[in-house]
This record gives C-alpha cells, sequence and structure tokens, in this order.
C-alpha cells in the first residue's frame, strides 16, 4: 500500500500529460478498479479451493508488472492497459489477505484484527503520496511507478518467506455452494455490500481523482503539496483506525458505520462548497475523519455474515461491490465534471453516499447471534 500511495498523487497528473478530458482521465483511472471488479468473486473461489497463500505471493508480482508499464505508457490506451494489469495483481492479494486475516481472527476481535490490517495499509498510504508527490517534482511522474515496481517484487518474495496457508480442508463444494447462496440472498449481505460500493466509488473519485485535480486547477497546488495533502488525510485515517476497529467490537458494526455515511455526505457537500485553500483542506480533513469512522466495520460486518466454508467467495463478491464503486465513480463524475463543473460532481457523490446510507439503514442489520460480537458474547 505504500506503493499505492506513491502513483496518487502523481497518476492523474500523468494521465493528464497525454492531453485528454477528465472523463478519459477517470477512465484510465478506473481501469485498477475494472480488474478488481470483473477478478474479486472468482479468485475468492480459488482461495477457498485452492488457497490463500498462492494469491499472496503472486499478486504483488502481478502488481509489479503492472506498475512498470505503467511508468512506461506513451499513451492514455496503454497507461489504461497496463492499469488493468496492476488492478490484476491487486485483486489477487486484497481479496485473498482479507480472508487470511479473517481465517485467523476469533469472531468478537475480527474488527480489530482487521484495524491492525487497516492500520499497516495505512501507514503505507499515510507516507506513500508525499514520497510520490516529491518523486514526480524531482525525477518526473514516471519515476513513482517504477518505484511502486520494486516494492511489489520485494513484497511478493515478502510473502513467500513468511505467509503460511489457512484455507479450511473440511468443506465441501456442494455445501460451500448453498452456503453461499444463503449469504448472497441476505438483505443485509447486500446492504453492506451497497456501503463498500459507496465507499470505493468515494475513494475513486472524490479522494483519488477530483481531489489532486482541484488542488492542481482550483488552487494551483504542486504535486508534492497535492501528496501531503493525501497523506495527511491518510495519517488521520491511521490514527482512528484502531479506536474504530474498537468500537466496532464493542457496540456493533452499525455504531460505526452509519455515523460515518453521515460525515462522508457533510464532507463532499463542503467540497462542492470549497471556494479557497482553507475551506478545501478543512472538506478534506472531514472526509478523513469520515472514512476513519467505520474502520474495518464494513469488512467485519460482511465477514460475519459469511460462513467459513464460503468466506472466501463471499468476501470476493463483496470486494467485487466495492470494486464496482471503485471503477464506474472516476468516469462518471469525471463526465459530470466535464459537463457542469467539479462542485456538481461532489454533489453527485454526496447522493450516492445518502442512498448507501438510506439501504443500510433498512436492511443492514446484523443476524441474530451471527453478526453482533456482543450478542455473540452473551451467547
Amino acid at each position: 500500500m505504500l506503493g499505492q500511495g506513491v502513483v496518487s498523487p502523481v497518476l492523474p497528473l500523468l494521465a493528464a500529460s497525454y492531453g485528454v478530458g477528465v472523463a478519459a482521465i477517470g477512465a484510465a483511472l478506473s481501469a485498477f478498479g475494472l480488474s478488481r471488479m470483473v477478478l474479486n468473486a472468482p479468485l475468492g473461489l480459488v482461495a477457498d479451493r485452492r488457497g490463500r497463500r498462492p494469491l499472496m505471493v503472486g499478486g504483488p508480482l502481478v502488481l509489479a508488472i503492472g506498475m512498470f508499464g505503467s511508468g512506461a505508457a506513451q499513451s492514455i490506451m496503454t497507461l489504461t492497459l497496463w492499469r488493468l494489469v496492476a488492478g490484476i495483481g491487486s485483486a489477487m492479494y486484497m481479496t485473498a489477505a482479507m480472508i487470511y486475516i479473517t481465517d485467523i481472527a476469533a469472531p468478537d476481535q475480527r474488527a480489530r484484527y482487521l484495524g491492525a490490517n487497516q492500520a499497516a495499509l495505512q501507514l503505507g498510504v499515510s507516507i506513500g503520496p508525499a514520497i510520490g508527490g516529491l518523486l514526480g517534482d524531482r525525477y518526473g511522474l514516471r519515476a513513482p511507478f517504477q518505484v511502486v515496481g520494486i516494492l511489489g517484487l520485494a513484497a511478493s518474495g515478502y510473502a513467500l518467506a513468511r505467509i503460511r496457508e489457512t484455507r479450511p480442508v473440511h468443506a465441501s463444494v456442494p455445501r460451500r455452494r448453498g452456503s453461499l447462496r444463503l449469504v448472497v440472498g441476505a438483505p443485509s449481505f447486500v446492504a453492506i455490500s451497497v456501503v463498500a460500493m459507496a465507499g470505493f466509488f468515494t475513494r475513486g473519485t472524490a479522494r483519488l481523482t477530483l481531489i489532486p485535480l482541484v488542488g492542481a486547477t482550483d488552487f494551483g497546488m504542486s504535486a508534492s503539496q497535492i501528496g501531503f495533502v493525501l497523506s495527511a488525510m491518510a495519517v488521520i485515517n491511521l490514527v482512528l483506525v484502531a479506536p474504530g476497529g474498537w468500537v466496532a467490537d464493542r457496540w456493533g458494526r452499525r455504531v460505526a458505520i452509519l455515523p460515518s455515511l453521515v460525515l462522508m455526505i457533510l464532507a463532499l457537500l463542503m467540497f462542492s462548497r470549497a471556494g479557497n485553500v482553507i475551506a478545501f483542506l478543512v472538506a478534506a480533513g472531514v472526509l478523513a475523519v469520515a472514512t476513519s469512522v467505520s474502520g474495518p466495520a464494513p469488512a467485519a460486518f460482511a465477514a460475519d455474515a459469511s460462513p467459513e466454508e464460503a468466506r472466501g467467495a463471499a468476501m470476493g463478491i463483496y470486494r467485487t461491490a466495492g470494486d464496482v464503486g471503485l471503477f464506474i465513480g472516476p468516469p462518471i463524475l469525471g463526465a459530470v465534471t466535464d459537463a457542469s463543473g467539479f462542485g456538481a460532481a461532489f454533489l453527485v457523490n454526496a447522493l450516492v453516499v445518502a442512498f448507501a446510507f438510506a439501504v443500510f439503514w433498512r436492511w443492514g442489520h446484523p443476524q441474530r447471534g451471527v453478526s453482533s460480537p456482543r450478542a455473540r458474547r452473551t451467547d
């Protein structure tokens, strides 16, 4: 995730250097999400049948290849294609890693385990944008991608040396398929998947596309300044992720998720009205707090609802829902920006999150004795 942070401030700028509009830039960014959207669920099945370890070793390797290619791309089309490759590697690793964490965590500690993993991710994201911005300013917009490729190779080697298999060996395929159908058809699982979609929609657009472009276009920020803004947001996430996990385990997932959605809507509305750098930075801070309040609660909610024998496939579907948002967000809001400006794009993003809030408020209730940590301890 250090690598993902490194490329975040320079990727939109590299795409813009080809002389294309915001919609085309958004399409290049969303290619990463397209790969993950298509492959998360199939890779979850692979994790159930073949194990977590092959994906956790191979994912960073494929990601490295995609990043080296992105850094060498000479057109928006080739950049988009290499972003697809990088997305394949990310899907392999991230799907398996989430399943791995839920395998080793006790149910009433699941949010905190996921929170510890999320803190590690946020540590990389926190320092990555600042490094990427400095590399971009000093060595050019392509240099950060080469650095990320090297990091991917190192991560793959480390996983090969350290990761051990955690796949359950007692589940039969027919039982797994029946369990998976039950999970996917549950209203609570659909509701948390909508929340994931809205969260990734916001991450891929407001955070990784619109904020860098608004900073550069409206407020004249350099790549390094944009990188420091994104790093500051990630630091806020890092500081608050552990308290978020504790709240989700102690008081329930809904207590963490619903307020975070409200704060996210508020932050997006603030962005739509930001007329100066101070307002822009305050909105960025509120958005960072909003994404920190829920912490690992959505993933923990989804894992709670997933039977052990079908956990890989269920978590793959949950991640697919998130990556649908990552895929459709940048091109949709890029087109809105081209037509009506950045303010309108932030408003549309706020409406997407408001829809997720309504769905989860109505149907996002934990299954009795399954998704409520407090109820589970009582049982």
